[in-house]
């Protein structure tokens, strides 16, 4: 904010009657969605460019945002996805030599609402209270009574399908310098960092539209199939699910990441869940079960793989669980060469460790390719 630039008066509401009041930042407006935070101290850059925010109200819990500005290289896709943003301190200077602009410029850029001034903390531990729901955000000027009548019209984040708003428009292709193999990548919100980790193995992918159907991806004779991120209800996505079992069926390799581990969940009749809280940060520890190793792990999911639909499962073995809760963090079928986690292996929040199942996804490939 400039020196003479007066602060804007801005209103978050809670589908639970919660005010919270701070500045406006970012585009002026209103916008709604699910209300949801994350841990993470550090990139919300890349954060707030994930394909899986897409629909939510993000809180920061960090306390400051936007000190070390933008920049060209730190971006998981092409334009900002969550659907407003909530923060303690906005700066709205930057002061890194290689920073490209100010996250104020980038937010009025793609038109994304914010709220700062909040007390994150006071809304962080109520929303661990009172579970995952609706929130609005205003910046114009809208009354309190005006935001709760449209809040009353914001869909629930259950039963909500949000890949097909952006997923790739057209099937593209990303070459590998040294080419090993070739992947199918059905998009349903993949970040670029998943299509780098590939490529960096010798792995070309292209990228196909999340309505393609499963015979034309077969056709192409892929060695193997990555099935990706994103945002909204696995269990909304009946043709995906369909698409997925077909995929799997054909025996070639195929890797689930995130919501596309929850689709492969879904596609061998297991059951999903909502979230009383969603997973969104950077430190979350899961455990190999296979290895017995522990790992350090970005994750962002508002759904889960029902645990109970796994141990009744005769085809489907859990192999990573997430320690704070036991929840269901990574599973493999043991008829057909497929295994997904429910974390991000590509994000680099500090550790790699998750960046081997790109490995056993690339010796999969190989294994299967000399059978």
């Amino acid at each position: 904010m400039s020196e003479n630039a007066k602060p804007t008066k801005a209103l978050l509401l809670l589908a639970d009657g919660t005010v919270f009041e701070g500045r406006g930042i970012g585009a002026e407006g209103v916008t709604a969605g699910e209300i949801a935070f994350n841990t993470g101290m550090y990139g919300y850059q890349e954060i707030f460019t994930d394909p899986s925010y897409f629909g939510q109200l993000l809180v920061m819990a960090t306390s400051h945002i936007g000190n070390y500005g933008v920049h060209d290289t730190e971006i998981e896709s092409d334009s900002l996805k969550i659907a407003g943003l909530i923060t303690k301190k906005f700066s709205d200077i930057f002061s890194r030599v290689s920073g490209k602009g100010t996250l104020q410029e980038y937010l009025q850029r793609d038109g994304v609402v914010g709220i700062a001034d909040v007390d994150t903390r006071a809304l962080v531990r109520h929303i661990r209270e009172k579970g995952a729901m609706n929130a609005i955000i205003a910046t114009d000027g809208t009354t309190l009574d005006t935001l709760k009548r449209q809040l009353k019209e914001v869909p629930s984040m259950e039963g909500l399908e949000l890949s097909s708003k952006v997923t790739t428009s057209e099937i593209h292709k990303v070459e590998a310098e040294n080419e090993i193999c070739s992947v199918a990548l059905l998009d349903l919100g993949t970040k670029k960092n998943i299509i780098r980790c590939l490529t960096d193995r010798g792995a070309s992918v292209t990228v196909y539209p999340m309505h393609t159907p499963a015979h034309e991806i077969i056709a192409a004779k892929h060695d193997g199939i990555l099935i990706s991120n994103g945002p909204g209800d696995p269990a909304a996505m009946k043709n995906v699910i369909k698409t997925a079992a077909t995929l799997i069926e054909s025996g070639t390799p195929v890797f689930g990441i995130c919501l596309g581990h929850q689709i492969i969940a879904l596609s061998q009749g297991l059951a999903t869940e909502k979230m009383f809280n969603g997973h969104r940060g950077v430190n979350h520890p899961v455990k190999n079960l296979i290895n017995g190793k522990c790992e350090i792990t970005s994750q962002n999911h508002g759904f889960v793989v029902s645990t109970e639909s796994i141990a009744e499962s005769e085809q489907v073995e859990l192999t990573h669980t997430h320690l704070n809760d036991l929840s269901v963090a990574g599973l493999r079928l043991k008829n057909k060469p497929a295994f997904s986690v429910q974390y991000h292996p590509e994000a680099s929040a500090g550790p790699h460790d998750g960046r081997y199942l790109f490995d056993e996804f690339i010796t999969l490939i190989k294994e299967h390719k000399s059978a």
